[in-house]
């Protein structure tokens, strides 16, 4: 096609037109409701509780991946097959069930789209093309794979890490073997459940004996040895390859289907699969092995050796090259169909991160929506050749878009650092709110006690490293064992072009090497975000140098100049001394490269490092270490707090709310109970203390002499189970009790592995695990304690008593907030009533929705009025006020819809003595105005009692307001406000609120 045809540069104009107008506009969610599928919970369970998600008050149910995944998944992210819905929650058919019935409710669908990697199980029907045909597939490029690693015996290959011992042990003892697939009349290797294809061209090697030779029909067997080899890189032999495969297999699959080609068939694998015993025996499977696309190899060698890019260190997900157009093309083929069929109304983008070019594939996102919306599920051309498709695989060079009117609702599951903003120049709504996570929640930690919560942490356990510190290490562990094959992959590939540089060229690999290793480990940020076309912004730019000055400083001994090469090579900069045209060139292209994969990389290096790492060895405050959080923070103070809420309204004013998700470490209501921790130091200390001289005798001394749990560990274990105590615990419910101490014994266990101190994933210790399990299960079930009589149990319930109070009462808090500051507020499943889950698999049980419908159906029976509210604080452990906030919350969005879309964020004045107890804004539009105040560590406000009712604590201190009448949703009382509203009238009745008025001037 020319690109200088005026009909098709025509419809690339309108395309631009079409993203700046917004084509249609996206549909910004009122609220979402998060499902997580599976195979227990499906499209049939969904569609039940579509009524009672509409009485709750939100507008769209945000869904968990529901494409094909691998068989019995529990989470969706391990798709096989992006074109498909999952069959195992009741397919195509069942989920457009599932949508007719949200839009007949006036409901909708975000969905959460995964387009960084692919499970690589038995149903990835690319993945088996790719091991079969080798770099001839038509999906090799589809995937991130290096075909030409360091080691030449690896070349042409692709490392399958899944043995669990060394390849000759485990070929020579007869586990690993050849087989014929009688289902589907195919060859395979065969490794316990694993089962791989064999390249036809290597067939051959299986019927090699003359026996053989003389059962396979001739034709054939010249017809499978003239076909190009799977590794050919000649010019044209892979598509010819591609031609005569299907051909070919159909008749190899229908002569092996054959009586003639069975028994054939089963004497040349008889022959192959050896004697164990007998090494020599197994030379032919070994040779047959050598001859395929992949390599078998022990589990350990992945984190150096294996060759195609991960979802992190997970060896079966296999990351895509979303940059390559065909590879966007074929894996949203149904996302725009359901978008064009009108069945889902936006997306999530999972682990935006791990893209090569975030910003390219976030435009072809919204192009994508444009097509769906102008030309249907189809291509807008029979050839594909107009604006929008030559936008889509151009990488929408040729277009303009306007971020305010992208044309579909799109967050990005983005990790901001700190003080760290989502690149602005992106077509998004915002994130999946991990960073309004961390801010809620830090505004509930009294930070004024950040040394205190030190100084008793480093008493408990004896240690003092910083956090700074902690993450160093933490990221320099995970290069040196977990994701080591990335860093020599692209250390290697610096080597190359430093080579050809006089400046650099008398680095060595180690060096060099060395360099990479450390700026990654001192990186400030997930990633940097230059693009293809070597563009980056000021922002990029700071964050490398700040790195690079971090790794000088921790590196005294190491010449500076290798440091500022790397530096040179990330921020693509040319030596002025190149005269060579094309060897400028060819440095230029090679630096862009290595920056490309440099940032590929150190995000999971730091999610590893910091989330899954330190996160479980800093346990100072644990509420605190929290997916996009920081260990080093101890609470937010309230300028912040609104000024985040501020930005937000200004920049991104449709980004998700997120309180709990799938990803969280505990649920937000654990946080909310943890929280009230950090405004009493001493009582904490104390109790803390008490409880390791209590469970002294409990602990276990291993062979080795190690003591289980070591004290951070037990440290953590008192936080968890203040955190987490269920109320049926306190009732003496023995099945409640069992329950928790099978939970608390998979926590720790998880914990413990991801902390990898004293075990890992890598180097797992069952000695350690077991009498972690032990320590546990003694202390809450030791003698008597079925019956309550655990003087530990007792203790605990006790003391927790007073934190279980005034956890809900910030639990109350933290949900109105949510729910009407800027954004799009998200609801994690079964967290409408109180939830007390810790980190995944804990947080995807079942919710029982029965209790919750009918709960909601009794609230909805009740007029909102002093009384009513009195009785909800009377029963505040049963969760009711929670739900009875969040309805009465939602219904107010629902009216006042342009107000919570597009609405002024007012921080309000609190004047008196308990001002720093209280979070108080306005929102207003027009002529309609909210109010909001809640108030925060009650603990200390109430000194500890948990009978008084709030309204009776706040002496003088009082809300400044614009003078209005007032109607308070939750309460149902009126209030005529002349300039300052008393709290101890504002919270008299009920701990949050929530006021709607028309204000006359400010």
């Amino acid at each position: 096609m020319q690109m200088n045809d005026p009909t098709k540069e025509a419809e690339i104009s309108r395309t631009s037109e079409l993203l700046r107008e917004g084509s249609g506009h996206a549909v910004v969610p009122r609220a979402t409701y998060r499902l997580q599928f599976n195979t227990e919970f499906t499209f049939e369970h969904a569609i039940a509780i579509v009524p009672y998600l509409k009485l709750l008050g939100v507008s769209h149910v945000y869904a968990s991946p529901v494409l094909q995944s691998r068989s019995g998944s529990a989470h969706g992210y391990d798709i096989t097959d992006h074109n498909k819905i999952d069959p195992e929650l009741g397919g195509e058919e069942l989920f457009g069930a599932f949508v007719e019935e949200l839009r007949a409710n006036g409901m909708g669908i975000i969905l959460d789209f995964v387009p960084n990697h692919m499970g690589i199980g038995a149903g990835n029907q690319w993945w088996r093309d790719v091991l079969k045909n080798g770099r001839c597939s038509q999906f090799a490029q589809y995937f991130d794979i290096d075909w030409e690693p360091l080691k030449p015996e690896q070349r042409n290959k692709v490392l399958l890490p899944i043995l669990a011992a060394p390849y000759g042990e485990e070929l020579e003892s007869g586990k690993l073997k050849l087989e014929l697939d009688l289902r589907n009349a195919e060859l395979v290797t065969a490794y316990f459940e694993h089962r791989f294809p064999i390249a036809l061209n290597s067939v051959p090697l299986i019927f090699a004996g003359a026996e053989g030779q003389a059962a396979m029909p001739a034709e054939l067997m010249a017809r499978l040895r003239e076909l190009p080899a799977n590794c050919s890189t000649k010019a044209g032999e892979a598509q010819r390859r591609q031609q005569l495969t299907p051909a070919l297999e159909a008749d190899l699959r229908a002569w092996l289907a054959t009586e003639e080609g069975h028994r054939a068939a089963s004497r040349a694998i008889a022959r192959l699969n050896g004697k164990p015993g007998t090494g020599a025996s197994f030379d032919h499977l070994h040779q047959l092995l050598e001859a395929q696309a992949y390599r078998l190899a022990f589990w350990r060698v992945s984190g150096e050796e294996i060759n195609y890019r991960r979802f992190f260190d997970v060896n079966d997900l296999a990351g895509l090259r979303q940059e390559v157009p065909e590879v966007f093309a074929g894996t949203h083929v149904l996302l725009r169909r359901m978008l064009a069929a009108k069945q889902v109304d936006g997306v999530r983008i999972d682990h935006v991160d791990g893209l090569y070019n975030p910003l390219q594939y976030l435009i072809r996102m919204q192009l994508l929506g444009v097509a769906a919306e102008v030309c249907g599920a189809a291509p807008c051309a029979p050839t594909g050749e107009n604006g929008i498709e030559l936008a889509i695989q151009n990488g929408a060079k040729e277009t303009q878009y306007s971020r305010k009117a992208a044309p579909l609702y799109c967050v990005v599951e983005k990790i901001l650092e700190p003080g760290e903003q989502l690149p602005e120049e992106w077509p998004v709504h915002g994130t999946s709110g991990y960073e309004f996570l961390n801010l809620v929640n830090g505004i509930f930690i009294d930070g004024a006690n950040a040394q205190r919560f030190t100084r008793i942490y480093e008493r408990f356990t004896g240690l003092t490293e910083r956090v700074r510190d902690l993450i160093y290490s933490s990221k320099k562990l995970i290069m040196h064992v977990a994701m080591s094959s990335e860093i020599y992959v692209l250390s290697h590939m610096l080597t190359a072009i430093s080579a050809a540089d006089r400046y650099a060229r008398d680095f060595t690999p180690k060096t060099l090497r060395d360099a990479m290793r450390e700026t990654i480990a001192c990186f400030p940020v997930y990633r940097t975000y230059i693009d293809e076309r070597g563009q980056y912004t000021a922002r990029d730019r700071e964050y490398v140098e700040s790195a690079i000055r971090a790794a000088k400083r921790r590196n005294p001994g190491t010449s500076g100049s290798v440091f500022d090469y790397l530096r040179s090579v990330l921020l693509l900069e040319h030596k002025r001394s190149m005269s060579d045209e094309k060897a400028t060139r060819e440095d230029y292209e090679g630096k862009l490269h290595v920056a490309l994969k440099f940032q590929q990389l150190t995000g999971p290096v730091m999610a590893k490092g910091l989330e899954d790492t330190v996160c479980y060895v800093y346990n100072r405050f644990i509420s605190a270490n929290e997916v996009g959080g920081s260990p080093a923070v101890f609470g937010v103070s309230l300028d912040d707090f609104h000024a985040g809420n501020r930005l937000r309204a200004s920049l991104w004013p449709h980004s998700m709310l997120a309180t709990s998700t799938h990803d969280t470490k505990r649920s937000e209501d654990v946080r909310a109970r943890l929280n009230v921790l950090s405004e009493m130091p001493t009582a904490w200390s104390a109790r803390a203390l008490k409880w390791k001289r209590m469970n002294k005798p409990r602990r276990i001394q291993l062979r080795d002499g190690r003591i289980v749990p070591d004290p951070n560990e037990e440290y953590l274990l008192y936080q968890t189970l203040v955190g987490s105590v269920p109320l049926g615990l306190r009732e003496g419910n023995g099945e409640v009790r069992e329950n928790f101490v099978r939970r608390m014994q998979q926590y720790m266990n998880k914990a413990a592995h991801e902390a990898k101190v004293n075990l890992s994933w890598m180097n797992d210790d069952p000695e350690y695990v077991h009498a972690l399990e032990e320590f546990v299960a003694s202390i809450l079930s030791g003698p008597g304690a079925a019956r309550g009589e655990s003087a530990f149990v007792n203790d605990l319930l006790s003391f927790e008593a007073e934190i279980a109070y005034h956890g809900a009462l910030n639990s109350l808090s933290q949900t109105l907030l949510k729910l009407t500051v800027p954004g799009v507020p998200d609801i994690y499943q079964g967290t409408e009533l109180f939830d007390f889950s810790l980190v995944d698999p804990d947080n995807r049980r079942a919710v029982d929705y029965r209790e919750r419908q009918t709960q909601l159906e009794a609230l909805r029976m009740r007029a909102p009025g002093a009384q009513f509210c009195r009785e909800l604080l009377d029963d505040i452990h049963s969760g009711r006020a929670k739900i009875f906030v969040i309805t009465r919350a939602l219904q107010l969005r629902q009216e006042l819809a342009e107000l919570f879309a597009a609405g002024d964020y007012l921080p309000l004045k609190v004047r008196g003595e308990r001002a720093r107890h209280v979070i108080a804004f306005a929102r207003s539009y027009r002529d309609e105005q909210i109010v909001v105040a809640v108030p925060r560590f009650t603990g200390s406000l109430m000194r500890g009692r948990t009978a008084p009712p709030l309204g009776e604590v706040w002496g003088n201190t009082a809300l400044e307001l614009s003078e209005g009448l007032y109607q308070n949703p939750l309460t149902g009382e009126q209030l005529v406000i002349r300039g300052q509203l008393p709290c101890r009238d504002l919270f008299r009745d009920f701990p949050v609120a929530l006021l709607r008025g028309q204000a006359h001037g400010r």
